[in-house]
């Protein structure tokens, strides 16, 4: 079954006079950020006084292109420019193995990303579902997935009667072959949303 999601196009485009500005009061996980050309998006964070009571941010960084996490600590209120990418929505066709292949289903365009760039996503991606492609400097880098995805349980030990109050858990697999703890009463069929940064449980959805 072909899924969509809200078809999009968005560009955040910087002045060449470096008018539009971000600072480490602006940090939250998830967010891009442009670093000696290069373009991150931010892992973790963390704000730190040092024995001088200098105010740090701490940040744990990914770099887009590379696939490469790295570490940096930042002056408290350091600025930077906001980067310049596009997101293009694109369905995904199929893995290869080496390379994870997406089309733009409107101007047929296709693009190709390779299991770095990919990283974390790669349990969450079903082929024919629409995600959003990043573009830096013309060239495909990275998915930006969605906080939360819903997909399908395919095994599941049975349910057991009275279990749909428990806090017990067991491990379902759900149909991108990604296993997960989820509450007895979940069976095979169920549909559960699941939480992208981690992997976890949230609900069942039908």
């Amino acid at each position: 079954m072909r899924r969509y999601i809200e078809r999009c196009f968005i560009a955040v485009m910087v002045p060449l006079d470096g008018g539009i500005m971000l600072s480490t009061t602006d940090f939250r996980k998830g967010m891009k950020l442009g670093l000696d050309g290069e373009l991150f998006v931010i892992v973790d964070f963390q704000h730190a006084r040092t024995a001088q009571r200098r105010a740090n941010v701490w940040a744990k960084l990914k770099n887009l292109k590379t696939g490469r996490v790295i570490e940096r600590t930042f002056s408290a209120g350091e600025t930077f420019d906001e980067p310049e990418f596009i997101e293009r929505l694109m369905q995904y066709l199929y893995n290869d193995g080496e390379a994870f292949n997406f089309m733009d289903s409107k101007s047929f365009e296709q693009a190709i990303l390779n299991v770095e760039q990919v990283g974390d996503s790669k349990p969450y991606l079903q082929e024919n579902v629409e995600y959003k492609i990043m573009f830096f400097e013309g060239n495909p880098i990275a998915i930006d997935m969605p906080s939360a995805v819903i997909l399908k349980v395919i095994e599941a030990e049975p349910a057991v009667k009275g279990d749909s109050v428990s806090n017990m858990t067991k491990t379902v697999v759900v149909e991108t072959g990604l296993a997960v703890r989820a509450p007895l009463f979940i069976k095979e069929g169920d549909s559960i949303k699941i939480d992208t940064s981690d992997g976890k449980y949230l609900e069942r959805v039908n």
